[in-house]
C-alpha cells in the first residue's frame, strides 16, 4: 500500500513538473512573440545551441561576446534581439538612441550587474559604484567619490605617476641591456596595479622587483566573471569546481586586503594623522563616521575591490595594446614626445596638455580595442529604435567595440589612424564611448588617461620596441579585452 501512494506520489510529481515546463515553453513562447518583429538570427537557432549546449557538456554558453556581437551588427542593423531563454537582449548601434538611453538616468543598468555582485557565492563587486543598480544609491557613492578625481588632486598625482613610470623604465634598461624580450602586457600589468594601490590606498607593492599575489587574484576574477556572468551552466559541471574553488579564493583575498587596509587607514583618521583625499578616504567616508554595522563594512569593500581592479586593468590593456599598434604602426607621436619632453625625467601636468599626438593615438587605441567591451541597460518602457517598435521590458546591451569597428562611423575602421581624433576632425556622433556616456560613465577616466600618456611618454622617450614575429594579434576576452599574445616585444635604448 506504501509503495503504491509512493507511485501515485512520484506520478504527480512528474505531472506537476511537466505542467510547470509546458507552462515555462508558453512563456517564452509568449515573450518571444513581443519581440519577433525586430531583426536577429531565426528563433530556432537558439533552441539548437541549447539542444547541443544538453549534450556536450563541453560547449559554453555565450550570451554577449563582443567578438560575434560586430557579425550580428553587420548583418541585422541598429538594432537586433538576442533570445536567453526568456530574456530578451536588444543589441544597439543606433547612435540616437545610444544618447538617448546611456545620457538618462532614468534607464537603469540591467540584471547582468546583478550577476557580478557575487562571484559562485562569493561576494565580488557586491553594490560599489559599477554595480549598484538603484540610481539614489548609486549618485549618493558618486558624489562622495568626486573629491577623489577633481582636477585639482590629480594634479597632484603627477609625482606618483612619474615615480611609478621610472621604476618600468628601470626594469626595461635592465631588459634592453641583456637583449631580452619581453611580454608588455605583463609588465604594464605591474605598473597600473603599483600606481592604484599607491595613489587610491596608499600602499607600495613595487611589483616590478617584489612578487606578489594581486596579480593573478585579479586575473582569477575577471575569468571566472566573465563564464560567471555568460555561461549560466558553468557551475553545474564538475570539471570546473577546482577553478570556480580559485574564484572564491581570489575574491576573498581582494576582499581581505581591502579590509586590512581600510582598518589600517580608519585608524590613521582616528588617531588625527594627516591622511590624503584619496580613494581609500572616500571609501570610508562613503559609509559614514563612528560605529560601522557589518553591512557598512562589506559595502566599503565593494568599492575597494571595484577600484582596485578597474583601475588596473583597463589601463593596463590600454597601453599593452597602444604599444602594439606603434610597434606596427611607427608614427610622428615620438617626435612630439622629444619636442615636449625632450631628454627630461619628470613629465608635468602642463606636458600633458602639450602631447596633443599622443593623446590622439591612445584615443585611436581605444577606439579599436575599448578595454571595457560594452555596457547594458534595461528598458522600462516601451520607445522606438531606429524606426522599429521596442517593448518595454528587455535589456539594450551597447558595445563601443561594435561601432568603433562599423564602416558606417569609421571609414577603413580596422585602420590605426590617431588623426581622426584631430582636434579639427568631426566628433564621433555616439558611437566612440570607451568610458560609457551619461551619468554613469567611468568616474576614473581623466585618471587612466593622464597615467597612460606619462608611461607612454617615457617610453618612447627612451626605448625603440618591436614586435616578436609570428605572434597573434587576437584579442582575448576576459570581460575586459586583452591582447592574447600579450605583446611580446624586443626592446632597445634609443640612438638620440
Amino acid at each position: 500500500m506504501i509503495n503504491l501512494m509512493n507511485f501515485y506520489a512520484l506520478v504527480f510529481l512528474v505531472f506537476l513538473l511537466f505542467v510547470a515546463f509546458l507552462g515555462y515553453c508558453l512563456y517564452i513562447k509568449h515573450i518571444h512573440m513581443k519581440y519577433d518583429h525586430i531583426p536577429g538570427p531565426p528563433r530556432d537557432r537558439y533552441v539548437k545551441r541549447l539542444v547541443v549546449l544538453a549534450a556536450d557538456a563541453n560547449v559554453k554558453l555565450v550570451v554577449v561576446s563582443s567578438l560575434t556581437v560586430i557579425y550580428r551588427a553587420k548583418i541585422y542593423g541598429p538594432v537586433y534581439k538576442i533570445y536567453i531563454l526568456h530574456y530578451v537582449i536588444l543589441g544597439v548601434n543606433c547612435p540616437e538612441a545610444t544618447k538617448e538611453i546611456l545620457m538618462s538616468s532614468k534607464y537603469p543598468k540591467d540584471s547582468f550587474y546583478k550577476r557580478l555582485s557575487n562571484l559562485f557565492g562569493q561576494r565580488f563587486l557586491g553594490n560599489g559604484l559599477v554595480t549598484a543598480r538603484d540610481h539614489k544609491q548609486w549618485y549618493k557613492q558618486r558624489r562622495i567619490m568626486d573629491p577623489a578625481f577633481s582636477s585639482l588632486y590629480l594634479r597632484g598625482l603627477m609625482g606618483a605617476f612619474n615615480d611609478r613610470a621610472e621604476k618600468l623604465m628601470s626594469k626595461l634598461t635592465d631588459i634592453a641591456d641583456s637583449k631580452a624580450e619581453t611580454h608588455m602586457l605583463n609588465l604594464m600589468n605591474c605598473v597600473t596595479l603599483d600606481v592604484i594601490a599607491k595613489v587610491a590606498f596608499g600602499v607600495d607593492l613595487d611589483l616590478l622587483n617584489n612578487s606578489s599575489p594581486f596579480p593573478k587574484a585579479i586575473e582569477t576574477c575577471l575569468k571566472g566573471m566573465t563564464y560567471y556572468a555568460r555561461d549560466f551552466f558553468f557551475e553545474l559541471k564538475p570539471t570546473n569546481w577546482s577553478f570556480i574553488n580559485e574564484v572564491r579564493e581570489a575574491c576573498r583575498l581582494l576582499r581581505k586586503t581591502g579590509a586590512k587596509w581600510i582598518h589600517e587607514r580608519k585608524t590613521a583618521m582616528g588617531n588625527g594623522e594627516d591622511v590624503p583625499k584619496d580613494i581609500l578616504s572616500q571609501i570610508i567616508k562613503s559609509a559614514g563616521q563612528g560605529y560601522l554595522s557589518l553591512k557598512d563594512e562589506e559595502f566599503m569593500l565593494d568599492n575597494f575591490v571595484t577600484f582596485f581592479i578597474a583601475g588596473q586593468e583597463t589601463t593596463a590593456n590600454q597601453l599593452a595594446f597602444c604599444t602594439m599598434e606603434l610597434a606596427r604602426h611607427p608614427h610622428v607621436v615620438r617626435q612630439e614626445v622629444d619636442d615636449v619632453i625632450g631628454m627630461k625625467q619628470d613629465i608635468s601636468y602642463d606636458d600633458l596638455g602639450r602631447l596633443i599626438y599622443l593623446s590622439q593615438v591612445l584615443k585611436e587605441t581605444l577606439r579599436i580595442y575599448p578595454t571595457a567591451p560594452g555596457t547594458s541597460r534595461e528598458l522600462p518602457e516601451d520607445m522606438v529604435i531606429a524606426g522599429i517598435h521596442i517593448p518595454g521590458g528587455c535589456s539594450c546591451f551597447f558595445s563601443p567595440y561594435v561601432t568603433g569597428r562599423l564602416e558606417k562611423f569609421f571609414k577603413d575602421p580596422l585602420t590605426f589612424d590617431p588623426d581622426r581624433f584631430h582636434p579639427d576632425a568631426p566628433k564621433p556622433y555616439y558611437c566612440y564611448y570607451p568610458f560609457a556616456l551619461g551619468p554613469r560613465s567611468c568616474l576614473g577616466q581623466n585618471f587612466a588617461q593622464m597615467e597612460a600618456k606619462v608611461v607612454m611618454a617615457k617610453l618612447l622617450q627612451r626605448f625603440d620596441f618591436t614586435l616578436v614575429p609570428g605572434q597573434s594579434f587576437d584579442i582575448l576576452d576576459t570581460g575586459t579585452l586583452r591582447p592574447k599574445s600579450g605583446v611580446l616585444c624586443s626592446v632597445r635604448h634609443r640612438n638620440h
